[in-house]
């Protein structure tokens, strides 16, 4: 039932009961993915998920319904009422975990398993994203350009001093959602690659972190043993999400700046790019972590104690594009 709400939705174009319809599906379909587990903290999860999640949703209904009070119709491209566009932007930002609104999200990846958790990251964020590019010349461009900048600052520095590695995920998702909406209001084209490439470094991270079982940055220091080779691609792959060049992180920060500054917003540009230091500082710390502070020997056991890892085949594929697509930037970006 999830996967088919984006389609409902971009199905729903000119109608805002049918995309309000979609939403709550989503929500409801997820809810017994997180609760799996029969854990209290799973528990816990799903409530807050739900409780947010439902609230957002009956704003949006609500800032529809006085749109069409007011103007007569239920269009989504369409929205005439600055204070129903306000509203449903704000309800919008709660329901993809975006600073202010962001204190439910990392709280509800750390009660989930890493794969709910890579859902929650990736899939969840398509339907809320849909109305905000459906709604693209109706929302309030300064309140969007603000909430992005605030995500990119918080996304940094609640990060700095998380030990769990879905905390750091979902403040690195923050972060990356902060960016992503100043694309948004830039050009839809950056925007869709600055989501396809977000969707494609969080999908590596936290499959790898599911095979390596690293829960915390102290598990880090124990995976080379494990396998080197997925070792080493899951540090560029870190680096990557950090935004340096020459990997595809890169490649949509990139843009962005280039684009703000086309548009004269100088200011708003340097501020973004000294707010994304905290976030590039805790990727280089885990990568540090990981390399410099246990000796990259493998096992002496005589016996091989470990598991034995499962390879996903799309891993591989993956952890390539995650680090090398950087030259096809002109490519992917129109």
């Amino acid at each position: 039932t999830s996967l088919s709400t984006s389609t409902l939705i971009t199905m729903s174009s000119h109608h805002w009961l049918l995309a309000w319809l979609g939403l709550e599906l989503n929500t409801l379909s997820i809810l017994p993915m997180i609760i799996k587990p029969h854990h209290p903290r799973a528990t816990e999860a799903a409530t807050k998920y739900f409780l947010i999640q439902a609230a957002a949703a009956a704003l949006i209904l609500f800032s529809s319904t006085l749109n069409a009070w007011q103007t007569g119709h239920w269009s989504i491209t369409n929205i005439s009422t600055p204070t129903a566009a306000v509203t449903i932007t704000i309800a919008i930002m709660l329901k993809l975990g975006i600073a202010p609104t962001h204190a439910w999200y990392p709280e509800v990846l750390q009660g989930a398993t890493m794969n709910t958790a890579l859902i929650l990251s990736t899939w969840q964020k398509l339907a809320p994203l849909t109305l905000l590019y459906l709604m693209k010349n109706s929302l309030p461009n300064s309140l969007i350009l603000t909430i992005g900048a605030l995500s990119i600052l918080v996304g940094g520095w609640a990060g700095l001093n998380q030990t769990q590695t879905r905390k750091i995920m979902a403040m690195s998702s923050i972060a990356h959602m902060g960016w992503l909406i100043i694309a948004l209001n830039m050009s839809l084209d950056i925007a869709t690659m600055t989501l396809a490439v977000y969707i494609l470094l969080t999908t590596t991270m936290f499959t790898s972190f599911n095979i390596t079982t690293t829960k915390t940055l102290a598990d880090l220091g124990v995976t080379w043993p494990q396998s080197p080779v997925l070792f080493v691609t899951m540090l560029i792959t870190l680096l990557s999400l950090g935004g340096l060049p020459p990997l595809t992180g890169f490649a949509p920060k990139w843009l962005i700046l280039t684009s703000l500054c086309h548009t004269k917003l100088f200011m708003l540009s340097v501020m973004i790019v000294i707010a994304s230091l905290p976030s590039l500082f805790f990727y280089i710390r885990m990568t540090y972590l990981a390399t410099l502070t246990a000796p990259p020997n493998t096992t002496n056991a005589q016996h091989k104690w470990r598991h034995k890892m499962s390879h996903p085949w799309a891993l591989g594929p993956t952890m390539v594009m995650a680090g090398l697509l950087l030259p096809l930037t002109p490519l992917m970006a129109t």
